[in-house]
Formats: structure tokens, sequence, C-alpha cells
């Protein structure tokens, strides 16, 4: 009787511990990720830990391992999927809606429709044109629309998708975000493109696919547009929310429409509605300044170890299924966000001016 009762004692503890021990193993990890992107080559192009964290733990993930015990696996799956959750409803506390007030309509129309533009044309050309899975092309137009990495992992979370699809997600908006940041102010100040502060703040902070990004590209232009553009910026990754109870509300109804008996699990994303309580708080200003910069840099941590998470999950073989048809959805969003980004700020200052 001992002998038979014992093991099922044990088990739940020895669960909790391996998943204990997993979380602070991606926790480790993802503390030698960030150090690593603080390197000044890193952080001189613009790549935020989140993107260093995907790489990195991509590479551990297959390379070595065989050498992660069985019993760390849910730690890991629990950092990519359960503090996901945490981490983007706390991603909040960086958005105010006073911030989003500065640069009024101009701001919050450009953001309106570069994100929904970039949505519907990444949905149709991955799906219809290029015959990508649902997830991996909402995932990839997702990234471009929104707030890059961190927009992939809310959708990801929301939708479940594999992985490997918020790998491919990632990896377009590492290339092509890189590429812009780098292209945008050589446009602006060689005088190719005649934009005002105001027009380039606009252009960048509502096209661009990082905040890091977005900063990093506009730095290089002037202080103001740096203070334009990253307001803008921020008015994208608050459309985070309703963008993602549409898509929320759209999956489900298919999802529904596929089933004989008509019945399916509706996903409430709840962790969009923390993030929107979250711009609330942050916007009456209840909290000291302190604190918000503590929870902000725990926060970024947080995101830093479910991208790390997810890369330890995706497995180069199930990318490699997708071929070269990722890539080049975000090469036709990046084009888009590049052409149409600038036609709708212009024709945006146009009709508001």
């Amino acid at each position: 009787m001992i002998t038979s009762s014992t093991p099922s004692a044990a088990t739940p503890v020895l669960t909790t511990r391996g998943r204990l021990n997993g979380v602070l193993f991606v926790a480790l990890f993802a503390l030698a990720v960030t150090q690593l992107a603080a390197m000044p080559f890193i952080a001189g192009l613009g790549i935020s830990p989140l993107i260093v964290g995907i790489v990195a733990g991509a590479l551990y993930g297959n390379a070595l391992r065989e050498g992660l015990p069985a019993s760390w696996a849910a730690g890991v799956n629990f950092s990519a999927r359960g503090l996901l959750r945490i981490a983007v409803a706390l991603f909040g506390l960086r958005v105010s809606l006073q911030e989003i007030a500065q640069v009024g309509w101009p701001g919050l129309l450009v953001s309106v429709l570069v994100v929904g533009s970039t949505l519907l044309i990444g949905l149709w050309c991955g799906t219809r044109l290029l015959g990508l899975d649902r997830d991996t092309a909402l995932l990839t137009a997702a990234g471009s629309a929104i707030c890059g990495a961190a927009a992939v992992l809310a959708f990801e979370s929301a939708l479940r998708s594999a992985p490997h699809k918020s790998a491919m997600a990632v990896g377009s908006v590492v290339l092509f975000g890189t590429v812009s940041m780098l292209l945008y102010p050589v446009l602006v100040n060689s005088g190719w493109l005649h934009l005002d502060t105001l027009a380039a703040g606009l252009w960048v902070g509502g096209t661009l696919h990082e905040v890091a990004q977005v900063v990093g590209a506009a730095s290089n232009i002037s202080p103001q547009a740096t203070h334009i553009a990253t307001i803008v910026k921020m008015t994208r990754v608050m459309m985070l929310v309703p963008v993602l109870l549409l898509v929320g509300v759209w999956v489900n109804r298919t999802r529904q429409a596929g089933l004989a008996q008509g019945k399916g699990r509706i996903n409430v994303p709840w962790f969009a509605f923390g993030f929107l309580a979250l711009v609330v708080v942050n916007s009456l200003q209840v909290l000291p300044a302190s604190f918000t910069q503590a929870v902000n840099g725990l926060d970024t941590f947080a995101l830093t170890m479910a991208m790390t998470a997810l890369g330890m999950e995706t497995r180069i073989d199930q990318i490699r299924q997708a071929g070269p048809r990722a890539l080049i959805t975000g090469a036709i969003l990046n084009l888009w966000l590049l052409v149409g980004g600038l036609g709708i700020t212009l024709g945006v200052l146009k009709l508001l001016g």
C-alpha cells in the first residue's frame, strides 16, 4: 500500500518542481539575452531584447534541446503562454490617453488607416495570393501593422497557434523593420522626400514595426520628429485591444461555421482588457513614475522570457515548410507601409490641414 501510494503523492511535487525549474531556466536565459541585447553593436541597430530572445531561444531549441529535462517543458510552455498574457497586459502602462491626444486627429487617423489596411492586405496576400495558412498570415500582418513582436505575441496567444508560426512572423518584423529603420532617415535627410517635422513623425511612427525601430529611425531625423513618432506609435499599440477583440470574434465565427454542431469555444483575450485597464490607470497618473518605470522594466524582461521560450519551442524544419512565402508576405507589407503609409500620411494631413 505504501509503495503504490508514493508515486501518486510525489508526482505533483515533481511536476511543480519541474515547472519551476523550467521557468527559472528561461529567466536565466532571458537575463543573458538582455545583457547581449544591451551590447552597443546590437542596441545601435535598434534590435530589442525580444528579438534577440527568440533568435537565441531558437538556436538553443534546435541545437541543444536534448539537454533540456523533459520535466522542465511545462515551465517553458508557461513562459511562452501564461507569462506572455501577463506581460502583454502590463504593456498598457507604456501608453496614456494624454500622449495620444497630443497628436490629435492626424495621428489617430493615420494609425487607424495604416493598421486596418495592413491587416487586410497581409491576410489577403498571405492566404489568397501566396497560400499561407490563416494564422501565419495574420501573425505576420499583425506584427507589421501594430507593434512588431509584441503584437505577434498577443495574437499568438489569442489564436493559440504553433510557435514556429510566430517565429516566422517575428523574423519578418526583424528583417524588414530593420531595413526600414535604416532607410527612412536617408529618404528624409537626403531630400528625396520633402517632409516637414509633423509629416516625418507621423510617417515614421505610423508605419515602422517595432517601438525601438521607430525611436531609432526618428532620432536620426530630429528630436521633434522623435516625439511625434513615438506618440503615434503608442497610438498604434493602443489599437491592439480593439483589433484583438474584432479578430477574436471573426476567428470564432469561422471556427463555429466549420463545426457540424455549430458549437465552438470563444477565446476571450482577457489580457487585452488588462492592457486597456492599465492604459486608463497610467492616464490617471495615480502611480509614481519610479514604480511605472520599474514595472515597465520587468515587463520587458517578461516579454523577453516569453520570446525566448517561443524560440525554444520552435523547430527549423517546421519553418522550412512555409518556404519563402512568409518572407514574401512580409516584403509586400513592408512595401505597403513604405509607399502606402506615406500616401496615407500625406492624404490625412491634406484632409485635416
